[in-house]
């Protein structure tokens, strides 16, 4: 759905300014199209109510758009949902991806308990290890109560790890995933997956950048792939 940023502000009474900063810090589940906002009316709905905020929209405004598909996440916005951590400690998978889960404050305590062991399960199936010291932790499929949006927790390692990788070099950093439908896993995954399979990113990945820098280096790789 398509409307205005001053209506969308309206409907969640907060002034256009924090409106903006809100979606600049990638803090509410919205795009930004030029002067127009595109979300998803249940989902800023549920959103809403989690940060105790109203969201109200008129009559008028809730069928314009009614049969527009929900706008796509930005990876950018997803990787600034995640944060990013450097310097993780841990000697395996397990040490590490407890280290990481723990910081995740997005979720409650049995919400981090139950992706800890979603992320265990699935590496015990297979490695998300895909190469050149990168992996990708990820459940098989959402939490029983995830975020409204996809986050992606980026992890550059204390140190090397072996990780079963399909390359058997070992992990520097995780990209760890988590989105509220499979769907939206999909594309985020497929974002991603463009980005590290440039040899540059993956150099650059190797200097622990700083939170800043990885998010530029991404936004532009996002601008490429939007215009092909």
């Amino acid at each position: 759905m398509k409307l205005s940023m001053k209506k969308i502000a309206g409907a969640l009474d907060l002034p256009v300014s924090t409106l903006a900063r809100w979606i600049r810090q990638g803090r509410i589940p919205v795009q930004r199209s030029g002067s127009d906002v595109l979300f998803s009316p249940a989902a800023l709905e549920k959103w809403a109510a989690t940060h105790n905020l109203s969201f109200t929209l008129n009559e008028d405004q809730a069928k314009v758009g009614t049969n527009a598909p929900a706008p796509y996440d930005s990876l950018v916005s997803a990787m600034k949902r995640g944060d990013v951590y450097h310097r993780l400690a841990g000697n395996d998978p397990h040490g590490v991806l407890q280290t990481a889960v723990d910081r995740f404050a997005i979720l409650s305590s049995d919400g981090r308990q139950e992706l800890f062991q979603k992320l265990i399960a699935r590496e015990q199936l297979a490695s998300t290890g895909i190469g050149n010291g990168i992996a990708i932790p990820h459940p098989r499929e959402p939490l029983c109560h995830p975020p409204d949006a996809p986050v992606i927790t980026t992890c550059f390692l204390e140190r090397p790890i072996a990780y079963k990788a399909i390359d058997d070099k070992p992990v520097f950093v995780l990209f760890i995933l988590i989105s509220p439908t499979v769907k939206l896993h999909l594309h985020m995954l497929s974002r991603l997956s463009y980005c590290i399979r440039d040899r540059d990113f993956v150099e650059f990945l190797a200097t622990h950048p700083q939170a800043a820098d990885l998010y530029s280096r991404v936004d532009a790789f996002e601008k490429q792939l939007d215009d092909l």
